[in-house]
Formats: structure tokens, sequence, C-alpha cells
């Protein structure tokens, strides 16, 4: 188990629309104001309200990216948050919850999973206790858990005579600040900073704002009054820490590709409601109208479509007019985008599909993680053309990425595919402001210009122009003297219809020749990252290569942080593949190969034997590894998978790790923990 003080997980959960997201957000900026790091992510069901759904914030001074499954302290105000979470409180931890629940019949709880029900049974079976909430906090009180009794209903009737307030069904909605004020008031946290976390959550609702911060200094007052004595290991965590005196923001990570897409010059996206991309264009349509240098108001034209057939192809429309568009959407609006994606495929569009994975196939888990589209992507539409597939490892990245993908379907000409997931959209982190006034916008060979062609009657304008070159001009639907033909046909260099046998060869060589350029023009550090090296030493007898892509690169970072600190012998790489198709093979092996050889220069006794290669990614199928396998000579050690809706911890990453590492290891490792 990988249980720390290092870093204090706090989880809040409750049925859907009881206030956990806006507890959990105050709770957030609460505690990055106070200088710390915060990694927090969201988990919840399909249905509208009633089931299910908790937060988690995981903060500390040193760089968080990911969760762990250690709860240190569990915020509930119901039965079913104790049921499902407590067992995961570590020894000695906090559990914050209603005496009045403890009555409720576990059996009662309609909506607890079977997972959860088998896990709770499992532990009071073994301790020999009966099936019910009091032996469920019996068994936590053995653990040293820390009960910490908040009556919401009494606190909340003492709270409305305080401010002569009678409306108690008015008032109940306070339940979720009293559990995070609690939360607070035992970690002994500033009650400034408490009440600024609540107010920048209500900045435009003063009322709301008010009564919110009365009943959280109250509810802070009642815990510090009847708990006097909590441990210092969480009274003094915050204060012990150095805070962080740089400048930070709280980025969220369905806002943070959008924020890109406004830096990069996209002006017109369409989508169809689909989890978890929705978020996505929602943000980016509560933003559309832009404050510009020269003091005009530019915009984003963001447009809600019948469906996913009408929202690539509207996008497609738009790139045919010269503006910078993007449709987004998840896996299955992305089924229905396929054919339309060959349009613009052999029409050399330059659009952008934002593709948010979920959890397949079809409806599948609609609020669940997974990285199941990897192949999909890279062959969805049927024939054969070019399309560039780009995978984002975390929420910073996001933005940079996603001004970069831009540049390529406009220098390429070509779709491209961004591939984000339900856990990078629903997470949220602390990092640094955005270093957007240095990013720049390339768009390749477009002409937004008349020339002289319209005037030499001799030179027609040919958009899909045969030379040595794969990339020909572009311009605009509509520019006086460059008149073209779009067609789902195929076509000549004008764009009009043939089957002409040798045109066909000099089209399909043209389009498809641009996957070797695209891997020749892009930088090699934007195809393949290495995340992680450690340095050589005179100990080191074993190299340990990891390789993944997307959303797991939080949890592997943190996990070879704390690997390396208790193994000296070991030398890792971790390889983050960005560049996913065309894929970047040779420059995988080149960098493998430099780094064996570089240990070879330290030790002659090292060989190939001595080499573990290892892939964590989110499928069943080991989407990756295939593509490794097709495009290089590494051949695969151990794979670390997981697809049962859940994200990856640094938990159990960092167990597999380790097993793997002791010779205590399946070669094919199935992660399965999560609530």
């Amino acid at each position: 188990m990988l249980i720390s003080r290092e870093s204090i997980t706090w989880v809040i959960g409750g049925p859907q629309g009881s206030g956990v997201d806006s507890a959990s957000h105050i709770f957030l900026k609460s505690i990055a104001m106070s200088g710390l790091n915060v990694f927090g992510r969201r988990e919840y069901h399909s249905n509208i309200k009633g089931e299910h759904s908790y937060f988690s914030v995981r903060f500390s001074d040193q760089v968080v990216r990911s969760h762990v499954d250690e709860i240190d302290i569990l915020a509930t105000f119901d039965a079913e948050t104790i049921v499902r979470h407590s067992p995961f409180l570590v020894d000695g931890g906090i559990l914050i919850y209603d005496p009045d629940v403890i009555a409720k019949k576990i059996e009662e709880i309609h909506t607890l999973d079977t997972s959860s029900e088998s896990r709770v049974k499992h532990i009071l079976q073994k301790s020999n206790r009966e099936y019910n909430l009091s032996e469920l906090l019996a068994e936590l009180k053995e653990r040293k858990v820390i009960l910490v009794e908040l009556p919401y209903f009494r606190l909340i009737k003492e709270f409305s005579e305080q401010i002569q307030d009678n409306s108690l069904s008015k008032l109940a909605r306070i339940t979720n600040v009293m559990s995070l004020a609690a939360s607070l008031a035992v970690l002994n946290f500033d009650t400034a900073l408490m009440t600024r976390g609540i107010q920048a959550t209500f900045v435009n609702k003063p009322k709301i704002s008010e009564i919110n911060v009365n009943a959280a200094l109250f509810t802070y007052e009642y815990i510090n009054k009847n708990f006097k004595h909590l441990p210092e290991n969480y009274s003094n965590f915050i204060k012990v820490k150095n805070q962080n005196e740089e400048q930070v923001i709280i980025a969220q990570g369905n806002q943070t590709s959008p924020l890109g897409k406004i830096v990069a010059g996209c002006r017109f996206q369409t989508y169809y409601p689909i989890t978890p991309a929705t978020d996505d264009s929602e943000y980016l349509e509560s933003n559309q109208i832009l404050k510009q240098k020269d003091e005009h108001n530019g915009s984003v034209v963001v447009i809600q479509t019948e469906d996913e057939i009408a929202a690539i192809t509207m996008a497609i429309g738009a790139a045919l007019t010269g503006v910078r568009a993007c449709t987004t959407t998840s896996g299955p609006g992305f089924s229905l985008m396929a054919e339309a994606l060959g349009w613009a495929g052999i029409n050399e569009v330059p659009i952008l599909v934002s593709l948010y994975q979920r959890a397949g196939p079809s409806t599948g888990l609609p609020t669940r993680q997974e990285q199941g589209d990897l192949l999909f992507a890279i062959h969805a539409g049927h024939g054969e053309f070019p399309k560039i597939v780009y995978a984002s490892g975390d929420i910073e990245e996001s933005f940079y990425d996603t001004i970069r993908v831009f540049n390529y379907a406009e220098i390429f000409q070509t779709p491209v595919i961004h591939l984000l997931d339900k856990y990078l959209a629903n997470s949220i982190i602390t990092c640094s402001p955005f270093d957007y006034k240095t990013k720049k916008i390339q768009r390749g060979k477009f002409s937004d210009e008349i020339d002289n062609l319209k005037d030499d009657k001799s030179e027609v304008y040919k958009r899909f122009k045969l030379s040595d070159d794969p990339i020909s001009e572009r311009a605009s639907l509509g520019m006086e003297g460059k008149i073209f033909w779009n067609t789902g046909d195929e076509h000549d260099e004008l764009g009009h219809i043939t089957e002409d046998p040798n045109t066909r060869i000099s089209m399909m060589e043209k389009r498809l020749s641009k996957l070797e350029y695209i891997q020749k023009v892009i930088p090699l550090e934007e195809q393949v990252a290495v995340e992680f090296e450690t340095d050589m030493n005179s100990n080191t007898n074993k190299l340990v290569v990891i390789m993944s892509w997307g959303s797991t690169k939080g949890a592997i970072l943190d996990s070879l942080d704390k690997i390396i600190s208790e193994k000296q012998d070991v030398s890792f790489l971790f390889i983050q593949i960005k560049l996913l198709n065309p894929f970047p093979g040779k420059r995988l092996q080149e960098i493998i190969k430099s780094k064996i050889d570089q240990i070879k220069n330290h030790s002659q006794s090292f060989s190939e034997k001595d080499i573990t290669y290892i892939i964590i990614e989110m499928n069943y199928l080991s989407q990756l590894d295939i593509l490794i396998k097709q495009n290089t000579e590494v051949q695969t050690n151990f794979n670390i998978l997981k697809y049962n809706g859940r994200p990856m911890s640094h938990t159990e990453i960092y167990d597999s790790l380790n097993n793997i590492l002791n010779n205590n290891s399946q070669k094919r490792v199935i992660l399965s923990n999560g609530v």
C-alpha cells in the first residue's frame, strides 16, 4: 500500500445533485490559495440526479500529477458514501459523518453497487462483525480512524436560529459547505482563505456567498469546540509546508483545450451533446466573445448541430472558407463521423476533431475512463488517406497541444484527431500560467490574398497540383482567380471527377506521401517525449523502459519519483508517445538505443537481457503495444492495463512496477481499483 504523509487526499461524496461538485471546488480553491499544489478528479454516474458521485482532492507542497487510492479525510453526508469509500481510509484517517444515517440498513441503499457491497461484507466478515453501519464504524475505530460526528440537521437548525431564518428546507442546501468546512477545520486551515474560496466560487451570487460563508464559519467553530484532540499530522500539515510563492492557476481539463483553441485562432466549432466532450464546447460558447489587441471584439461561433454527421460536415464547410474549424465528440459520435472524415481526407481539408475518449463500445460507460479509441482513430474511414492522431498526456499539455494540432492540420492539409479523455476532462490541477503570448499560428500554404493569377489566363489555379511537394497551395472558397471543385470522388488537379488510372495513382501518392513528410517536418520532441530518465551510476545493472500515451502520464511520473528513492540499482526511461499516427517507430527505437549505449559505456556486462520493456495503457488489447510491434523491433515484457472505467492511480502503478522489479508479476497485469 502507498501511504505517505507527503500528501493528503480528501474525498467528498453524495448523491448527484447534492452539491458535491461545488463543495469540492471550494475546498480545492481554498487549498490552492494556501500555496499548495493540488490534483482533483471528479467521478460521477451517467444519470442526472440521485446516483452516487464523488470528488477527490490530493494536495502537497510537492508536485502532484495524479490521485491515489488511499483516503486521509473522508467527508460524507449520506450512508452510501461511508459504505463505498470508508474501506479506503488509511489507518489513523478521519471520517466526517452524520450520526443520523447510522441507523440506515445497508441493504436499503438501493444505489449501492455490487463491488462496494462485496468489499464491505468481506471486511466485516473477516472481523466477525454484523453487516451494518454501526459495525462498520466500529471496524474503522479499531483501525484508529477518527470519527468526527457532524449532525447536519441539528446544526442547520441552530444556524437558522442564529441568522434568524427559519426556512430549513432552503438551508438544507448548505450541507455540502458544512462538510467541507468541517474538513478544513480538522486541518486547522486558515478561515480567511476558506472564506475567499467560497466567495470565489459564488462570485456573482453575493447573497448565496454570504450565507455559505456564515454556515462554514459556524461549522468550523463547532468542530473546534467539540474535537480538540485531532492528530497533529493533519492539523499541522498545511502550516509546516513551505507555501509556493510562484504564481499559479487552477486549470480544469475541459477548459484548457478550449482555451488553446481560442489562442490557436479557432473561430468555428460544432458539437452534438455527448459526455465527456460537451463541456469543451459549452466552455468555448460561454467565452465566445473575444477582446483582441486591436480593441475590436472577435468571436468563436459555436453551433450545436442536430447530430454528429452534421457537426463534422458543417466544420468541414467552415474550414473550406478559410476559417480554423473544429468539432468535438466522444466515441459513439466519432463513429458517425467516419465517412465525412474520409471526405475531408480526399479533399485535403484541414479539420480538427477533439476526441474525448470514454469507455465503450456502443454507449458503454458514458461517464467513465478508457483509452479504447486509439486504433479506431487511426483507422477511421474507409480507404486510405493521411490523418494525424495526436494525444495529450496531461491538462497543461492539452492547452499547448491544441495550438500545435491546429497548426499541423493547416501545414499538412489533413484531418487531425486530438485524443483526450474523460480523466483529463474531469480533473483539475494547479500549474504555472499558460505562456500563450509566444505561441505562433502557422497556416502553411494558405493563400488568403488575391494575386495576379486571375489576370494570367495562361495559368489556372490547381488546388490539387501535382509536384514533388505533397502540399499544394490552399485557397478559401470564393476567392477570385482561385476556382476549384470539391467532390467525394477521385479528382484531378482542379478537383474535377476522374476515374483515369494514372491520375488515381498520382493523387494517391500525393496524399499518402504526406505521412512520411509529416514525420520529417514535425520536431522529434513533439513526436516522442522522454518524460523521465535517471542518471547513470556504478550500481546500475538493469534498464526499465516504460512506454505509454495519453493521460496515464501523471500517475507514472508520480510513481517513478517515489520508486527511484528506493531502487538505486535500476535505470528508468519513461517515453510518452504523442504522435500516434503516422507512428514514429524509428524515433522511438533511436531513443531506446541511445539509452542502451549510454549504459553500456558505464557497464561492460550490461546486455539486452537486462532490459525490461513495460507498456502502460487503459484498454484491453494493449493497443499501443500493437502499434509498437507493427512499427518497431521492440518486444514488450509486461503490459499494465486497466479497463474497468476508473483511471489508473499512482497507487496501482507504483505497486505494479514494484512487483515487476521484485520478479513477482504476471506478464499481463490487470488493474481493478476504483469506486
